[in-house]
């Protein structure tokens, strides 16, 4: 996918100051206080389409919708990576009010945010290094909690395969912002 076809894509990520996104055990809410989420339903507002996987779906069943004070008039379409149709019927992105729920596997992902102008990667550790890897990122909204999971804690990206420093994505951090307690940092795609 040519960077004029494919949306923006912007991957959120919410972890400890260590990058973890959970215990060893999978715990995972709240990492992050209330100021960085009130910011991130305002973030997915913004957007077309909240890219997820069936890891996250199964694991937290979250809603993904837009929550931000005073109601939200549109909700973001979902996107499931789920290559065998394991997002059961009861999840509760199923409830999210007027939005299309998608599930493809990744080789699709191209096709599936097609017409999209901004789509929000909410997802584990694995999609958002394949992500990463593939350079679908354009940019990246991290949010850390002032806490300390350790090394036995859950990573925010899976590996990547790099074998030399060169190979790296890089990325330009263009702001970071007190939400509370934790910081919000933005980082655009450089390389």
């Amino acid at each position: 996918m040519s960077a004029a076809a494919r949306p923006r894509v912007t991957l959120k990520l919410a972890t400890s100051l260590d990058g973890k996104i959970a215990l060893a055990n999978g715990a995972s809410q709240w990492i992050t206080g209330p100021e960085s989420r009130a910011v991130v339903h305002r973030m997915r507002a913004a957007h077309d389409a909240i890219l997820t996987g069936i890891g996250t779906i199964l694991a937290d069943d979250p809603q993904l919708t837009a929550r931000p004070e005073g109601g939200c008039e549109r909700q973001p379409d979902i996107i499931i990576m789920d290559s065998q149709g394991r997002t059961p019927a009861t999840a509760r992105v199923f409830k999210g009010g007027d939005r299309s729920v998608t599930l493809v596997p990744y080789r699709d992902l191209a096709r599936a945010m097609a017409g999209r102008e901004r789509v929000m990667i909410e997802a584990g550790a694995a999609i958002a290094a394949s992500a990463v890897r593939d350079g679908l990122v354009d940019c990246i909204e991290w949010f850390r909690a002032p806490i300390v999971l350790g090394g036995d804690g859950l990573p925010v990206l899976a590996a990547l395969g790099l074998e030399t420093l060169d190979a790296a994505p890089i990325f330009r951090r263009t702001s970071v912002v007190e939400r509370g307690v934790d910081l919000q940092e933005t980082y655009e795609r450089t390389g």
